[in-house]
């Protein structure tokens, strides 16, 4: 496919573009973004080891064998387990619990060279502007170095931090990333398992506010694939919260198979959450976060005036409107009171 038929595809699909009204019509602080690997691959594609999880391990078995911090017997046997199609956290799991942490410094290194394709940090980063906040199941930190590079006061926190988790849970970290697996600049930190994070899962305080989290905002899964898999988030999210088929959260994917789509979307039904496809292939992801994030960052703060042609007082707000209908009521109390005919009272109702 030439470059002009991949241009008239893209603005093709960019024409026909849906959105659910459910989701923009959300305000920014009610939503919760979970960013997963399909974001790192967009942004920095030269890095093999940001593009899934299968590539992140076979990145960190070629840097451990390179650097010789990883017996021959056990590069083997790892790539023997890559190619099988098991769990992969527990095969990555497994394989950090062996190696050096300088394989991480290696295939994590200079990310900030990398970004060739902003466009998503730019959207999620509008987002965090106006009140949404953030977790990742990634290792790197790209988006708290594009915010830097703008100026942002980003921060990375993980789940061991537990005076920031409770701060960022509580909405008082307006630019904290949480990162629930750990960040690659704290190797001995990382974790893929949810023993390694026995400390908060038994905390009660901790997990109240995380699993409220799941209860009261809407999560959006962007760049996500098995992240419901994730024994982590499970244990943090999942595990205790009731009723989750009555929640609204959302899932952007990619839709390859249709049959296997509508399959996925049923089945997530069933956690509370509505998938939604961006298209079917890879290059219409930034697009769609870009005009999705526009869209609901077009969303007014309920606090702000509404402006509604549609209503009895044209131009007035909701709360102008109501005290308009009260005063109203009180004049026309008056008037009754004042006459001397005797008539029936009347009942004003307050339409909301």
């Amino acid at each position: 496919m030439d470059s002009v038929e991949k241009t008239t595809n893209r603005s093709e699909q960019k024409s026909s573009r849906k959105f659910l009204k459910s989701l923009i019509r959300k305000q920014p602080q009610e939503l919760l973004l979970v960013i997963g690997t399909g974001v790192s691959a967009a942004v920095a594609p030269g890095i093999p080891a940001l593009c899934s999880w299968r590539s992140c391990i076979e990145a960190i078995i070629e840097a451990a064998e390179q650097l010789e911090v990883l017996h021959p017997g056990d590069v083997a046997e790892f790539r023997r387990k890559v190619t099988k199609d098991g769990d992969l956290l527990v095969v990555a799991h497994d394989l950090i619990r062996k190696m050096s942490p300088d394989c991480l410094l290696e295939v994590f290194d200079n990310l900030e060279q990398h970004i060739q394709s902003p466009l998503v940090l730019q959207s999620i980063l509008s987002l965090m502007e106006r009140g949404t906040m953030v977790l990742t199941t990634n290792y790197d930190n790209l988006l708290e170095i594009f915010g830097q590079q703008h100026n942002k006061p980003m921060e990375s926190l993980d789940l061991k931090d537990k005076t920031k988790v409770l701060q960022w849970a509580r909405g008082h970290m307006k630019y904290g990333v949480l990162h629930i697996h750990g960040l690659y600049t704290d190797p001995c930190g990382m974790v893929l398992d949810p023993s390694g994070y026995r400390d908060v899962t038994q905390d009660p305080e901790v997990m109240e506010v995380l699993q409220n989290l799941y209860c009261t905002k809407s999560f959006l899964f962007v760049g996500c694939g098995e992240t419901l898999r994730d024994q982590i988030f499970q244990a943090l999210f999942l595990y205790s919260v009731p009723n989750k088929v009555d929640l609204e959260h959302y899932m952007v994917v990619l839709k390859e198979n249709e049959d296997h789509f509508f399959k996925h979307q049923a089945d997530m039904l069933l956690h509370g959450i509505k998938v939604v496809s961006y298209g079917d292939c890879f290059d219409y992801f930034p697009g769609y976060v870009q005009d999705l994030a526009t869209q609901i960052c077009k969303q007014r703060s309920p606090d702000a005036d509404r402006v509604d042609s549609t209503t009895l007082f044209g131009n007035a707000c909701q709360d102008c409107a109501k005290r308009k209908l009260e005063e109203n009521e009180i004049e026309v109390s008056k008037k009754l009171r004042q006459s001397d005919t005797v008539i029936l009272p009347l009942i004003f109702r307050v339409i909301p």
